[in-house]
């Protein structure tokens, strides 16, 4: 792969990621908003008894902070860019909640939210630039630069049935728009080409998925998790830029949910 290649990819994987997490990435702290959550048809560990929300000032204890997480940065994530409800649109009404946990709004029944931005740890790099670096090189100071998975987290407390019930809308919906659908915001459109389950644990019940986008042709794999703890729901939503370029795999960031659900517990 030549460095101009190199570039090529970078800012395609780049244009993919902002296209989704721009907006998300910003979200409101400890505000009202809306999340999602329960597992489709029901599980066997959902609450016997409605659920007591967390109060704000408890579920921001229970929420990540710099240190709960080995080999990455928790910071609070700001207002600037928050995402009311009515701001997502999709053109299949089906895939709302899907659209709303990409980008961290909370569902019907929400009392309290916080968010955070998780992200890894930048590796020791050269000091050579792209355009000094033989092709080999710069293909490789491409993984190591762009090889970093950040991860945006809203916590959301909900009072009574309402958890497990947000957690079940978001698992059919992902199932019902895994061929893909698209969702608008502020003007802007962003096409999921499609939605496929993946493995993950934690909880009393949780559940996630690879999102694969689609701009122009190209395509860039995020990483939606859901997860469950009595009334209070999590939902992650991953994008790695080297992934996007096609040129590592990353995986469900499953350090940051255990350390989520460590918290929960």
């Amino acid at each position: 792969m030549s460095s101009t290649a190199v570039r090529r990819t970078a800012l395609a994987a780049s244009a993919a990621a902002l296209a989704l997490l721009a907006t998300a990435c910003g979200g409101t702290s400890d505000a009202d908003k809306k999340d999602d959550k329960d597992a489709a048809g029901g599980s066997s560990s959902a609450p016997k008894a409605p659920a007591k929300a967390l109060t704000a000032a408890e579920l921001e204890k229970a929420t990540l902070a710099q240190g709960d997480v080995k080999g990455r940065k928790v910071t609070k994530a700001g207002p600037a860019d928050e995402v009311p409800a009515d701001g997502v649109t999709v053109d299949k009404e089906a895939c709302l909640p899907v659209a709303h946990a990409m980008y961290g709004v909370a569902q019907k029944g929400s009392v309290a939210t916080t968010k955070r931005k998780v992200i890894d740890e930048p590796k020791a790099g050269g000091k050579k630039s792209l355009e000094d670096l033989a092709d080999g090189e710069a293909e490789d100071a491409f993984k190591d630069a762009f090889d970093l998975t950040s991860t945006f987290v809203a916590l959301n407390s909900y009072e009574g049935t309402a958890g497990p019930d947000a957690f079940a809308a978001l698992k059919k919906a992902a199932a019902d728009c895994a061929g893909g659908f698209t969702a608008t915001v502020a003007g802007t459109p962003t096409k999921v080409a499609s939605i496929a389950e993946e493995k993950v644990t934690g909880g009393d019940e949780a559940a996630a998925w690879t999102v694969t986008s689609e701009d122009d042709g190209d395509k860039a794999p995020f990483k939606l998790v859901a997860l469950r703890n009595e009334g209070a729901v999590a939902t992650f939503f991953s994008f790695n830029l080297a992934a996007a370029g096609g040129d590592v795999k990353f995986e469900v960031p499953a350090e940051v949910v255990a350390a989520q659900d460590k918290k929960l517990a």
